[in-house]
């Protein structure tokens, strides 16, 4: 398999390349609230409960670096920042979509599921 270059890493396979940029627990949280707003650092906070100052600050350095988090420093007292989806980070949003998508159907899946083990538990053991 062809491995290619970007940023001083190298990767076997887009999908690699994907999960690098855009994997992890915070990313996809963080570009799913940019999705259609601009938001503030305690908006972001506030919308996803359990992140730490710390690592929204870090998970947000990292898509900036990557270019698709725009951070916006307003020249007022107290500064103002917001933060929003670039031009390329808008083309990720199809993937989250889709994520968004197939999570529904798992979702849907697992209500089945259960919903068939508790018939089955209310019916007694199955006779062998």
């Amino acid at each position: 398999m062809v491995s290619e270059a970007k940023n001083n890493k190298r990767y076997r396979c887009p999908v690699e390349a994907t999960l690098d940029v855009i994997g992890g627990k915070w990313k996809p949280l963080i570009l799913w609230q940019l999705k259609a707003e601009k938001l503030r650092f305690s908006g972001l906070q506030q919308s996803m409960q359990g992140i730490s100052p710390k690592m929204l600050t870090k998970q947000l350095r990292e898509l900036e670096e990557a270019g698709l988090v725009l951070r916006e420093v307003y020249p007022e007292i107290p500064p103002r920042v917001e933060y929003s989806l670039t031009e390329f980070g808008k083309t990720v949003l199809p993937v989250l979509d889709a994520l968004c998508e197939w999570g529904n159907k798992y979702l849907d899946r697992e209500c089945v599921l259960g919903k068939n083990e508790e018939l089955e538990a209310a019916d007694g053991p199955a006779l062998q």
